[in-house]
C-alpha cells in the first residue's frame, strides 16, 4: 500500500491535532478491544500493511481517516470485538476493522473543539490485497501515527482536505 498523501511534516497546520489522533486511537483500542497500544521502535514497512479501513469526514472537516494493518491484525481486531477465537473469524474481518475505523473517526472529531457536529461519517471502506495506492484531494499533508497492536504494527493517518 502507498499513500499518495505527503507524509507528516512540521508546516502541516493541523499537527496540533496528532495528539488528539493518537489519544483517540488508543481509547477505541482500549475500550473495544481491551487491548493497550505502544508506540514502534522503527516504522513498520507498508508492505506488510494489506488491508486498509477509511472513513470519510465531511462538513466542517473533509478528509479522510484511515487505518491499515495485515491481515493477522484485521483478524485479531475481529476476534476481540466479537468475543470469538481467532481462527475462527472469517468475513466478518473487514467489517469489524470498518467499525473500530469508524469509532476512531468519530472519538477524534469529537476531541477538536466545535467540530463534533460539524462533521459528518460516511460509512466505512474496507481494501485488501497488496498492491494498491490511495490518492487523496488533501491540501495539507496528513497526520500519521504508528502503533503496535499486540506486537503487530498499524498505522493511523488523517488526511485532511479542508
Amino acid at each position: 500500500m502507498t499513500s499518495g498523501a505527503q507524509p507528516f511534516i512540521s508546516d502541516n497546520p493541523h499537527q496540533a491535532w496528532l495528539p488528539m489522533l493518537e489519544l483517540s486511537t488508543q481509547e477505541v483500542f482500549e475500550l473495544m478491544l481491551a487491548s493497550h497500544l505502544t508506540k514502534p521502535v522503527t516504522p513498520a514497512p507498508e508492505a506488510a500493511m494489506n488491508i486498509t479501513g477509511m472513513v470519510g469526514l465531511a462538513g466542517q472537516l473533509c478528509g479522510v481517516l484511515s487505518i491499515a494493518c495485515d491481515e493477522k491484525s484485521a483478524a485479531l481486531m475481529a476476534s476481540k470485538m466479537l468475543g470469538i477465537e481467532l481462527d475462527k473469524v472469517g468475513p466478518e474481518v473487514a467489517d469489524a476493522l470498518g467499525e473500530v475505523c469508524n469509532m476512531v473517526a468519530g472519538n477524534f472529531k469529537n476531541k477538536i473543539p466545535g467540530l463534533g457536529d460539524g462533521c459528518l461519517l460516511s460509512p466505512p471502506s474496507v481494501i485488501t490485497g497488496n498492491d494498491y495506492s490511495i490518492h487523496s484531494m488533501a491540501q495539507t499533508p496528513s497526520l500519521e501515527v504508528g502503533f503496535l497492536f499486540e506486537n503487530m504494527p498499524i498505522i493511523v493517518s488523517v488526511q485532511v482536505h479542508s
